[in-house]
């Protein structure tokens, strides 16, 4: 169910800040003419942690009518709390995820066996996948190779996880050598900086932003067919504006920005503490923009 490329969807704004129910309609549309294998809501590119509760859920409800099925929707549901994780969780499932992705708690950081307790307690109470979302730059949460091996091997519905803890590719090699032959769902992060290195290590997917998902799409479509060569050409051509993106706060910004220029977003409002693109950004995304564009022609 889970394999290919699943863009984290960006959450429209209008300039005072509202959500954009228009441009999101659309922009999950364009994602799906893209080619989007799944959808990833409410991560990090999504500002979900700028959401409020009822806007998560009208989103997702919103997200779910208009996808009906064509593909499935991971959702973030981790929270500070396990409690308040177990309630995101049912809520997601009711509300129309086909899998969950899960930060561990990241204020009061637990040890190896409070993260068991963490997912456990997810676990139990869905019938869905669940994605462990390993980002340990965001987190501050060490998750190694062999305690993500034993909750796949303990706890039922951990199915997945999403290794966004540098270097990735070693990490998700050595996640599948301790994994034992167990099917697991490994994705790689961090906007597809090493999507090609993390599929040769055995990801079958990948949840970058959402402005270039065509991009993605194909680079992964190659990496499918075996064509190495034709993968690595068009991720280098793409390379410069996915390293833009790179930069820490300013990602989410730059992707909007790229959502307007291509007429999908009516604004690129970010919520703070979401960094805005200075005016020096902007003419330099504009000019990887462009390159972009004609790498594509």
């Amino acid at each position: 169910m889970l394999r290919g490329v699943f863009p984290i969807v960006v959450t429209p704004f209008h300039d005072d800040g509202s959500v954009d129910c228009a441009s999101l309609d659309q922009l999950v549309e364009d994602l799906l003419e893209q080619g989007a294998h799944g959808l990833g809501l409410f991560g990090n590119a999504s500002e979900g942690y700028t959401l409020l509760a009822n806007e998560r859920v009208e989103m997702l409800r919103r997200i779910a009518v208009r996808v009906n099925g064509r593909v499935p929707l991971v959702v973030s549901s981790g929270h500070t709390g396990t409690d308040a994780a177990v309630a995101l969780s049912r809520e997601a499932e009711d509300l129309g995820a086909a899998a969950l992705m899960v930060l561990p708690p990241y204020l009061l950081k637990p040890d190896g066996e409070g993260l068991i307790y963490y997912f456990q307690a997810i676990s139990d109470a869905v019938r869905i996948p669940i994605m462990v979302q390993d980002a340990p730059l965001m987190t501050q949460v060490a998750m190694p190779a062999a305690l993500l091996a034993r909750m796949a091997k303990e706890i039922e519905r951990v199915q997945s996880a999403k290794v966004e803890a540098p270097p990735t590719a070693p990490k998700i090699a050595a996640l599948k050598a301790a994994l034992g032959g167990l099917p697991f769902a490994i994705f790689g992060g961090l906007n597809g900086q090493f999507l090609i290195e993390e599929f040769e290590c055995g990801a079958i997917g990948a949840m970058p932003s959402s402005d270039i998902t065509s991009t993605y799409v194909a680079i992964w479509n190659h990496l499918e067919k075996g064509e190495m060569k034709e993968a690595w050409r068009q991720f280098t051509a793409a390379l410069p504006l996915i390293r833009f993106e790179l930069q820490p706060g300013l990602g989410v910004s730059a992707a909007k920005h790229n959502l307007v220029a291509r007429g999908v977003l009516r604004s690129a409002r970010v919520r703070h503490p979401t960094q805005e693109l200075n005016a020096e950004g902007l003419r330099e995304l504009a000019v990887l923009r462009d390159l972009h564009a004609n790498s594509q022609d």
